[in-house]
């Protein structure tokens, strides 16, 4: 299998280790990112797999949706409703993935970073990680994380993110119940990869049908998210806010 914008490594024991390899753009995801990621996630792909790692090249785990895919669509709904399907599904194949999914947070997660990691089965965090739903500075919503979140963590810390941007480190994330373990930056990979190779020491049968129950009611609310999140990709506050974001070149 060949991608571009993650590297596959297979390791011993039926471990899978997904790299997203978009440095330059903090591992931005776009529309190739989420063709790649539900077709990594699907059950052909992992009929040799029993476990996966995902995590980030450089300096971010994901700092989420490309924002110049995002001026692309520039409101128009007959492109953002399908856009926004699509990135549901890619998130959600990480759920409905027939093996476990481990992030290992690397360092940023923000926007669809933080729901990317919400998608997974566990989260391994860097000392240096930090968490954010940033889309509310752009006029938007976190349209998965609203509707996830709430199950992963609390309700309250689901709001605080939500409605302020702020960013979150490790710790908070952890007492959130988000993050399960914190390690060094430069043990991360190797404590993420360990723990799937523990997950695929186990029945292979038992863990896929334990994931499939524990993640049985998770499609529940997406598709009104998508339509909320649709109209907010229409208004002038958020075209504005994607402008003077392109501008400053952050």
């Amino acid at each position: 299998m060949t991608f571009e914008r993650f590297a596959v490594e297979d390791c011993s024991d039926g471990v899978r280790v997904l790299t997203m390899c978009r440095p330059e753009k903090l591992n931005a995801m776009d529309q190739q990112w989420f063709a790649e990621l539900i077709e990594l996630t699907s059950e052909g792909a992992c009929e040799d797999v029993r476990a996966i790692v995902l995590t980030g090249e450089g300096r971010a785990f994901s700092a989420g949706g490309d924002i110049d895919m995002f001026a692309g669509l520039d409101g128009d709904v007959t492109r953002v409703r399908p856009h926004l399907k699509r990135v549901y599904e890619a998130f959600h194949s990480v759920e409905l993935c027939p093996v476990p999914v481990i992030a290992a947070v690397n360092g940023i997660a923000y926007g669809g970073g933080l729901e990317l990691a919400l998608a997974c089965d566990a989260v391994l965090a860097a000392a240096s990680a930090k968490f954010a739903f940033k889309e509310v500075t752009v006029g938007l919503m976190p349209g998965y994380g609203v509707v996830r979140a709430p199950d992963v963590m609390s309700r309250q810390w689901a709001r605080y993110l939500a409605l302020t941007g702020r960013t979150a480190g490790p710790e908070e994330m952890e007492r959130a119940g988000l993050v399960q373990e914190i390690h060094p930056d430069d043990e991360l990979r190797d404590a993420a990869t360990s723990l799937a190779v523990e997950i695929a020491g186990h029945s292979s049968l038992g863990v896929r049908v334990g994931k499939a129950f524990l993640n049985r009611d998770t499609g529940n609310g997406y598709a009104e998210s998508v339509e909320a999140t649709t109209l907010l990709f229409g208004t002038d506050e958020h075209r504005n806010a994607v402008r003077a974001f392109r501008e400053r070149g952050d």
